[in-house]
Protein backbone atom coordinates (compact mmCIF):
# COMPACT_ATOMS: atom_id res chain seq x y z
CA UNK A 1 0.00 0.00 0.00
CA UNK A 2 1.66 3.37 -1.12
CA UNK A 3 1.80 6.33 1.49
CA UNK A 4 -0.42 8.29 -0.62
CA UNK A 5 -3.41 5.98 0.05
CA UNK A 6 -2.30 5.51 3.51
CA UNK A 7 -2.24 9.28 4.25
CA UNK A 8 -5.88 9.60 2.41
CA UNK A 9 -7.36 6.45 4.67
CA UNK A 10 -6.11 8.22 7.90
CA UNK A 11 -7.53 11.70 6.69
CA UNK A 12 -10.97 9.94 6.45
CA UNK A 13 -10.70 8.36 9.91
CA UNK A 14 -9.55 11.39 11.00
CA UNK A 15 -12.52 13.62 9.83
CA UNK A 16 -15.16 11.02 10.64
CA UNK A 17 -14.02 11.13 13.75
CA UNK A 18 -13.66 14.91 14.17
CA UNK A 19 -17.37 14.90 12.96
CA UNK A 20 -18.33 12.24 15.37
CA UNK A 21 -17.35 14.14 18.01
CA UNK A 22 -19.08 17.77 17.37
CA UNK A 23 -21.99 16.17 16.25
CA UNK A 24 -24.89 17.17 18.61
CA UNK A 25 -25.76 14.18 20.72
CA UNK A 26 -29.34 12.86 20.11
CA UNK A 27 -32.07 14.13 22.69
CA UNK A 28 -35.34 12.85 23.62
CA UNK A 29 -39.29 14.78 23.76
CA UNK A 30 -41.32 12.29 26.03
CA UNK A 31 -44.72 12.64 28.05
CA UNK A 32 -44.21 10.20 30.27
CA UNK A 33 -45.34 12.35 33.33
CA UNK A 34 -48.56 12.94 35.26
CA UNK A 35 -50.14 15.99 33.11
CA UNK A 36 -47.77 15.25 29.85
CA UNK A 37 -49.27 15.88 26.76
CA UNK A 38 -47.73 17.10 23.31
CA UNK A 39 -47.48 15.34 19.78
CA UNK A 40 -43.54 15.99 17.75
CA UNK A 41 -44.64 16.56 14.13
CA UNK A 42 -41.33 17.08 13.22
CA UNK A 43 -37.42 17.46 14.53
CA UNK A 44 -34.63 18.77 12.09
CA UNK A 45 -31.18 19.00 13.89
CA UNK A 46 -32.30 22.08 16.70
CA UNK A 47 -35.05 22.71 15.58
CA UNK A 48 -38.58 21.24 16.86
CA UNK A 49 -41.91 21.45 15.61
CA UNK A 50 -44.89 20.20 18.36
CA UNK A 51 -49.06 20.22 18.50
CA UNK A 52 -50.63 20.55 21.67
CA UNK A 53 -52.66 16.80 21.81
CA UNK A 54 -56.47 17.79 21.47
CA UNK A 55 -57.70 14.15 21.51
CA UNK A 56 -61.14 14.56 22.73
CA UNK A 57 -61.77 17.91 22.93
CA UNK A 58 -64.13 19.81 20.63
CA UNK A 59 -62.21 22.55 18.53
CA UNK A 60 -59.13 23.80 19.86
CA UNK A 61 -57.05 24.74 23.20
CA UNK A 62 -54.03 25.37 24.48
CA UNK A 63 -53.10 23.04 26.99
CA UNK A 64 -49.67 21.13 26.78
CA UNK A 65 -46.45 19.56 28.50
CA UNK A 66 -43.23 17.84 27.67
CA UNK A 67 -39.86 16.50 29.14
CA UNK A 68 -36.29 17.41 27.10
CA UNK A 69 -33.61 14.77 28.51
CA UNK A 70 -30.24 14.43 27.06
CA UNK A 71 -29.87 17.81 25.63
CA UNK A 72 -27.40 19.87 28.05
CA UNK A 73 -25.41 22.04 26.79
CA UNK A 74 -27.99 22.82 23.27
CA UNK A 75 -29.69 25.15 22.12
CA UNK A 76 -33.08 23.96 20.81
CA UNK A 77 -35.73 25.89 18.67
CA UNK A 78 -39.48 24.44 19.55
CA UNK A 79 -42.38 25.73 17.42
CA UNK A 80 -45.95 24.90 17.89
CA UNK A 81 -47.89 24.71 14.82
CA UNK A 82 -50.94 24.54 15.26
CA UNK A 83 -52.52 28.03 17.25
CA UNK A 84 -51.74 30.21 20.23
CA UNK A 85 -50.34 28.39 23.28
CA UNK A 86 -47.97 30.08 24.77
CA UNK A 87 -48.21 32.91 27.19
CA UNK A 88 -47.59 35.81 27.04
CA UNK A 89 -44.38 35.32 29.55
CA UNK A 90 -43.15 32.21 27.32
CA UNK A 91 -43.40 28.24 28.55
CA UNK A 92 -43.29 27.27 31.83
CA UNK A 93 -39.78 26.11 32.84
CA UNK A 94 -38.70 23.55 35.31
CA UNK A 95 -35.29 21.82 35.81
CA UNK A 96 -35.91 20.52 39.20
CA UNK A 97 -38.34 17.37 38.08
CA UNK A 98 -41.40 19.72 38.22
CA UNK A 99 -40.98 20.73 42.03
CA UNK A 100 -40.54 24.70 40.84
CA UNK A 101 -41.56 26.10 38.04
CA UNK A 102 -40.63 29.91 36.37
CA UNK A 103 -41.65 31.88 33.16
CA UNK A 104 -39.17 31.79 30.76
CA UNK A 105 -39.80 35.38 29.06
CA UNK A 106 -41.83 38.48 30.04
CA UNK A 107 -44.60 40.13 28.13
CA UNK A 108 -44.44 40.00 24.54
CA UNK A 109 -42.84 36.40 24.30
CA UNK A 110 -44.05 34.22 20.75
CA UNK A 111 -47.27 32.67 21.32
CA UNK A 112 -46.14 29.69 19.06
CA UNK A 113 -42.35 29.61 19.09
CA UNK A 114 -39.73 29.56 22.11
CA UNK A 115 -36.00 28.83 22.46
CA UNK A 116 -34.30 27.10 25.23
CA UNK A 117 -30.38 27.24 25.94
CA UNK A 118 -29.83 23.98 28.00
CA UNK A 119 -27.26 24.00 30.78
CA UNK A 120 -24.46 21.42 30.60
CA UNK A 121 -25.99 19.76 33.60
CA UNK A 122 -29.62 20.24 32.62
CA UNK A 123 -30.34 16.75 31.54
CA UNK A 124 -34.10 16.93 31.95
CA UNK A 125 -36.17 19.96 31.84
CA UNK A 126 -40.24 20.54 31.67
CA UNK A 127 -41.77 22.79 29.86
CA UNK A 128 -45.55 23.71 30.03
CA UNK A 129 -48.10 26.21 28.79
CA UNK A 130 -48.21 26.78 32.55
CA UNK A 131 -46.84 25.84 36.32
CA UNK A 132 -48.15 22.40 36.09
CA UNK A 133 -50.29 20.82 39.32
CA UNK A 134 -50.72 17.10 39.80
CA UNK A 135 -51.95 15.22 42.50
CA UNK A 136 -48.14 14.45 43.52
CA UNK A 137 -48.56 18.35 44.07
CA UNK A 138 -51.26 18.39 46.27
CA UNK A 139 -49.95 15.67 48.35
CA UNK A 140 -46.81 17.30 48.89
CA UNK A 141 -48.75 20.37 50.07
CA UNK A 142 -50.93 18.09 52.41
CA UNK A 143 -47.98 16.75 54.19
CA UNK A 144 -47.21 19.76 55.31
CA UNK A 145 -51.01 19.36 57.06
CA UNK A 146 -51.38 15.45 58.04
CA UNK A 147 -51.31 16.21 61.79
CA UNK A 148 -53.62 18.87 61.68
CA UNK A 149 -56.68 18.29 63.93
CA UNK A 150 -58.69 20.72 61.60
CA UNK A 151 -58.04 19.23 58.19
CA UNK A 152 -59.77 15.81 57.37
CA UNK A 153 -59.01 13.69 54.22
CA UNK A 154 -61.68 12.15 52.64
CA UNK A 155 -62.58 10.83 49.44
CA UNK A 156 -65.01 12.20 46.77
CA UNK A 157 -65.28 9.08 44.71
CA UNK A 158 -63.60 7.28 41.81
CA UNK A 159 -62.80 8.66 39.16
CA UNK A 160 -63.91 7.13 35.63
CA UNK A 161 -60.34 5.19 35.82
CA UNK A 162 -60.35 4.22 39.13
CA UNK A 163 -58.24 7.23 40.22
CA UNK A 164 -59.16 8.31 43.95
CA UNK A 165 -61.06 11.93 43.52
CA UNK A 166 -59.85 13.74 47.09
CA UNK A 167 -62.30 15.39 49.39
CA UNK A 168 -60.79 17.49 52.04
CA UNK A 169 -62.73 18.34 54.99
CA UNK A 170 -62.10 21.87 57.49
CA UNK A 171 -64.45 22.16 60.66
CA UNK A 172 -63.76 22.26 64.45
CA UNK A 173 -65.77 19.17 65.30
CA UNK A 174 -65.88 20.68 68.75
CA UNK A 175 -68.45 23.98 67.75
CA UNK A 176 -71.86 23.77 65.31
CA UNK A 177 -70.51 25.77 62.34
CA UNK A 178 -72.58 29.09 61.52
CA UNK A 179 -71.51 28.45 57.87
CA UNK A 180 -70.84 26.04 55.39
CA UNK A 181 -68.08 26.68 52.43
CA UNK A 182 -67.58 24.98 49.36
CA UNK A 183 -64.49 25.57 47.01
CA UNK A 184 -63.39 23.69 44.01
CA UNK A 185 -60.93 23.61 41.31
CA UNK A 186 -59.81 21.65 37.96
CA UNK A 187 -63.45 21.60 36.59
CA UNK A 188 -61.43 21.98 33.46
CA UNK A 189 -58.49 20.02 34.33
CA UNK A 190 -55.56 21.86 32.47
CA UNK A 191 -56.80 25.31 34.65
CA UNK A 192 -53.52 24.65 37.08
CA UNK A 193 -53.14 28.00 38.28
CA UNK A 194 -56.53 28.16 40.43
CA UNK A 195 -54.82 25.30 41.92
CA UNK A 196 -51.78 27.01 43.30
CA UNK A 197 -54.51 29.63 44.52
CA UNK A 198 -56.62 27.23 46.43
CA UNK A 199 -53.53 25.89 47.80
CA UNK A 200 -53.38 29.74 49.50
CA UNK A 201 -57.11 29.73 50.65
CA UNK A 202 -56.33 26.66 52.32
CA UNK A 203 -52.86 27.75 54.13
CA UNK A 204 -54.55 30.70 55.85
CA UNK A 205 -57.86 28.56 57.04
CA UNK A 206 -55.50 26.55 58.27
CA UNK A 207 -53.44 28.43 60.02
CA UNK A 208 -52.90 29.92 63.73
CA UNK A 209 -53.79 33.65 62.68
CA UNK A 210 -57.30 35.17 63.81
CA UNK A 211 -58.70 34.72 60.16
CA UNK A 212 -57.68 30.94 60.43
CA UNK A 213 -59.30 30.44 63.54
CA UNK A 214 -62.19 32.17 62.91
CA UNK A 215 -62.97 30.36 59.45
CA UNK A 216 -62.37 27.33 61.35
CA UNK A 217 -64.60 27.99 64.61
CA UNK A 218 -67.26 29.40 61.98
CA UNK A 219 -66.82 27.58 59.32
CA UNK A 220 -66.87 24.09 57.47
CA UNK A 221 -65.28 23.49 54.50
CA UNK A 222 -66.08 21.19 51.68
CA UNK A 223 -63.02 21.22 49.48
CA UNK A 224 -62.77 19.24 45.64
CA UNK A 225 -59.22 20.09 44.52
CA UNK A 226 -58.80 18.51 41.56
CA UNK A 227 -62.79 17.76 40.26
CA UNK A 228 -61.52 16.36 36.52
CA UNK A 229 -58.83 13.90 38.82
CA UNK A 230 -58.17 11.92 35.12
CA UNK A 231 -57.71 14.60 32.92
CA UNK A 232 -55.37 16.09 35.54
CA UNK A 233 -53.10 13.07 35.65
CA UNK A 234 -53.53 12.59 31.88
CA UNK A 235 -52.61 16.09 31.05
CA UNK A 236 -56.18 16.44 28.92
CA UNK A 237 -57.54 19.60 27.49
CA UNK A 238 -60.40 19.23 29.81
CA UNK A 239 -61.87 22.16 28.74
CA UNK A 240 -64.59 21.37 25.39
CA UNK A 241 -63.85 17.70 26.17
CA UNK A 242 -66.96 15.71 23.89
CA UNK A 243 -69.64 15.04 24.55
CA UNK A 244 -69.15 18.21 27.24
CA UNK A 245 -66.98 19.07 30.11
CA UNK A 246 -67.02 18.19 34.02
CA UNK A 247 -67.76 22.01 34.41
CA UNK A 248 -70.98 21.20 31.73
CA UNK A 249 -72.50 18.55 34.07
CA UNK A 250 -74.69 19.38 36.76
CA UNK A 251 -77.87 18.79 34.54
CA UNK A 252 -76.44 15.80 32.76
CA UNK A 253 -73.63 14.57 35.13
CA UNK A 254 -72.86 11.86 33.26
CA UNK A 255 -69.30 12.11 35.22
CA UNK A 256 -68.84 10.25 38.67
CA UNK A 257 -67.06 13.51 40.45
CA UNK A 258 -70.35 15.31 39.65
CA UNK A 259 -72.81 12.89 40.67
CA UNK A 260 -70.65 12.67 43.82
CA UNK A 261 -70.78 16.69 44.73
CA UNK A 262 -74.34 17.01 43.50
CA UNK A 263 -75.34 14.30 45.97
CA UNK A 264 -73.09 14.59 48.70
CA UNK A 265 -73.07 18.86 49.02
CA UNK A 266 -76.99 18.77 49.86
CA UNK A 267 -76.46 16.00 52.51
CA UNK A 268 -73.98 17.87 53.83
CA UNK A 269 -75.16 21.23 54.17
CA UNK A 270 -77.46 20.81 57.51
CA UNK A 271 -79.81 24.17 56.79
CA UNK A 272 -76.97 26.21 57.15
CA UNK A 273 -75.94 29.26 54.74
CA UNK A 274 -73.65 28.10 52.05
CA UNK A 275 -70.89 29.76 50.23
CA UNK A 276 -70.25 28.30 47.04
CA UNK A 277 -66.80 29.40 45.00
CA UNK A 278 -65.17 27.50 41.72
CA UNK A 279 -61.96 28.31 41.22
CA UNK A 280 -60.76 28.21 37.37
CA UNK A 281 -58.21 30.19 34.56
CA UNK A 282 -59.88 31.71 31.30
CA UNK A 283 -58.12 31.80 28.12
CA UNK A 284 -54.23 31.80 28.06
CA UNK A 285 -53.57 35.21 26.78
CA UNK A 286 -56.09 38.53 25.97
CA UNK A 287 -55.86 42.14 24.32
CA UNK A 288 -55.77 45.33 25.68
CA UNK A 289 -58.83 47.46 27.50
CA UNK A 290 -58.92 50.64 26.82
CA UNK A 291 -60.14 51.90 30.11
CA UNK A 292 -57.20 49.88 32.04
CA UNK A 293 -54.17 48.95 29.89
CA UNK A 294 -52.90 46.94 32.44
CA UNK A 295 -56.08 44.62 31.88
CA UNK A 296 -56.47 42.74 29.01
CA UNK A 297 -59.45 40.23 28.14
CA UNK A 298 -58.23 37.19 29.46
CA UNK A 299 -55.14 38.62 31.71
CA UNK A 300 -57.08 40.21 34.52
CA UNK A 301 -58.52 38.67 37.58
CA UNK A 302 -62.05 38.61 37.48
CA UNK A 303 -65.20 36.72 38.94
CA UNK A 304 -68.03 35.92 36.94
CA UNK A 305 -71.91 36.95 37.31
CA UNK A 306 -74.73 34.97 37.54
CA UNK A 307 -78.21 35.26 35.17
CA UNK A 308 -80.22 37.82 36.95
CA UNK A 309 -83.13 36.04 35.38
CA UNK A 310 -82.39 32.92 38.01
CA UNK A 311 -81.14 35.15 40.84
CA UNK A 312 -83.64 34.15 43.57
CA UNK A 313 -81.42 35.10 45.78
CA UNK A 314 -79.49 38.29 44.87
CA UNK A 315 -76.30 36.76 44.34
CA UNK A 316 -75.54 39.54 41.39
CA UNK A 317 -75.41 42.01 44.25
CA UNK A 318 -73.78 39.95 46.93
CA UNK A 319 -71.34 39.33 44.31
CA UNK A 320 -70.56 42.70 43.77
CA UNK A 321 -70.31 43.33 48.01
CA UNK A 322 -67.78 40.68 47.77
CA UNK A 323 -65.46 42.23 44.95
CA UNK A 324 -65.92 45.13 46.85
CA UNK A 325 -64.71 43.63 50.14
CA UNK A 326 -61.89 41.69 48.25
CA UNK A 327 -60.74 44.92 46.42
CA UNK A 328 -60.43 47.11 49.69
CA UNK A 329 -58.78 44.76 51.70
CA UNK A 330 -56.12 42.78 49.09
CA UNK A 331 -52.56 42.87 49.87
CA UNK A 332 -50.96 40.33 47.39
CA UNK A 333 -49.67 41.64 43.99
CA UNK A 334 -52.78 40.63 41.82
CA UNK A 335 -54.46 43.59 40.80
CA UNK A 336 -58.28 43.30 41.54
CA UNK A 337 -60.75 45.72 41.61
CA UNK A 338 -64.65 44.83 41.31
CA UNK A 339 -65.45 46.70 38.16
CA UNK A 340 -63.22 43.68 36.51
CA UNK A 341 -65.74 41.20 37.33
CA UNK A 342 -67.99 40.14 33.94
CA UNK A 343 -71.64 40.20 34.80
CA UNK A 344 -74.06 38.03 32.80
CA UNK A 345 -74.97 39.57 29.35
CA UNK A 346 -71.27 40.62 28.59
CA UNK A 347 -68.20 39.54 27.11
CA UNK A 348 -68.40 35.69 27.00
CA UNK A 349 -70.77 35.40 29.42
CA UNK A 350 -73.79 34.80 27.76
CA UNK A 351 -76.49 32.60 27.11
CA UNK A 352 -74.82 31.46 23.49
CA UNK A 353 -71.97 30.24 25.33
CA UNK A 354 -73.84 26.88 26.69
CA UNK A 355 -74.36 25.43 23.23
CA UNK A 356 -77.34 23.41 24.83
CA UNK A 357 -79.98 24.31 27.76
CA UNK A 358 -79.32 20.36 29.24
CA UNK A 359 -76.14 22.06 30.56
CA UNK A 360 -75.06 23.72 33.50
CA UNK A 361 -72.37 25.20 35.04
CA UNK A 362 -71.14 24.29 38.45
CA UNK A 363 -72.07 28.12 40.06
CA UNK A 364 -75.02 28.08 38.20
CA UNK A 365 -76.02 24.95 40.25
CA UNK A 366 -74.86 26.53 43.32
CA UNK A 367 -76.74 29.42 43.35
CA UNK A 368 -80.02 26.65 43.54
CA UNK A 369 -78.56 25.52 46.74
CA UNK A 370 -81.13 26.22 49.52
CA UNK A 371 -79.95 29.60 51.81
CA UNK A 372 -76.74 29.78 49.34
CA UNK A 373 -75.64 33.30 50.07
CA UNK A 374 -73.16 33.51 47.67
CA UNK A 375 -72.15 31.32 44.19
CA UNK A 376 -69.54 32.32 41.68
CA UNK A 377 -66.71 31.49 39.47
CA UNK A 378 -63.40 33.22 39.96
CA UNK A 379 -61.13 33.48 36.59
CA UNK A 380 -57.83 33.31 37.63
CA UNK A 381 -54.88 34.44 34.77
CA UNK A 382 -52.22 31.47 33.71
CA UNK A 383 -49.19 33.85 33.37
CA UNK A 384 -50.11 37.97 33.36
CA UNK A 385 -52.52 39.61 35.47
CA UNK A 386 -52.54 43.47 34.58
CA UNK A 387 -49.01 43.70 33.91
CA UNK A 388 -48.31 41.48 37.59
CA UNK A 389 -46.68 38.01 36.77
CA UNK A 390 -49.07 34.88 37.76
CA UNK A 391 -46.96 32.38 39.38
CA UNK A 392 -46.91 29.90 42.33
CA UNK A 393 -45.75 32.65 44.69
CA UNK A 394 -48.54 35.07 43.67
CA UNK A 395 -51.22 32.70 43.56
CA UNK A 396 -51.00 31.63 46.43
CA UNK A 397 -51.23 35.41 48.03
CA UNK A 398 -54.09 35.72 45.91
CA UNK A 399 -55.91 32.60 48.29
CA UNK A 400 -54.80 34.41 51.03
CA UNK A 401 -56.44 37.70 50.01
CA UNK A 402 -59.78 35.65 49.07
CA UNK A 403 -59.86 33.67 52.85
CA UNK A 404 -59.43 36.96 54.43
CA UNK A 405 -62.17 38.25 52.27
CA UNK A 406 -64.48 35.40 52.76
CA UNK A 407 -64.12 35.40 56.77
CA UNK A 408 -65.18 39.45 56.05
CA UNK A 409 -68.00 38.99 53.99
CA UNK A 410 -69.38 36.07 56.25
CA UNK A 411 -68.66 38.65 59.22
CA UNK A 412 -70.78 41.29 57.17
CA UNK A 413 -73.50 38.52 55.72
Amino acid sequence: MNHNLIKTLLLIVITSCTMCQHSPSPFQIDTDFPGGNVIVVNINGDSVQLEQDLRDTEGKWFYWSFRVKGAAGRTLNFEFTNGSVISSRGPAVSNDGGLTWKWLGDIGSSDTKFRYTFGTQEDEVYFGMGMNYTEKDLQRFLDQYKDHPGLKFETLCSSGKGRNVELLRIVNTKRTPDFKIFLSARHHCGEMMASYALEGIMETVLSDTEEGRWLRNHGDFFIVPLVDKDGVEEGDQGKNRRPHDHNRDYKLQIYPEIQAITKKVPEWLDGKPVFFLDLHCPWLRGGSDGNDPGKGTNEYLYFVGLNPENDSGKLVEKLHQFGTILEATKKGSIPYRAAFNIPYGTSWNTASNVKTPDLQKSSAWGSTLPNVIFSSTVEIPFANASGVVVDACSARELGHDLAKAIRLYLVTS
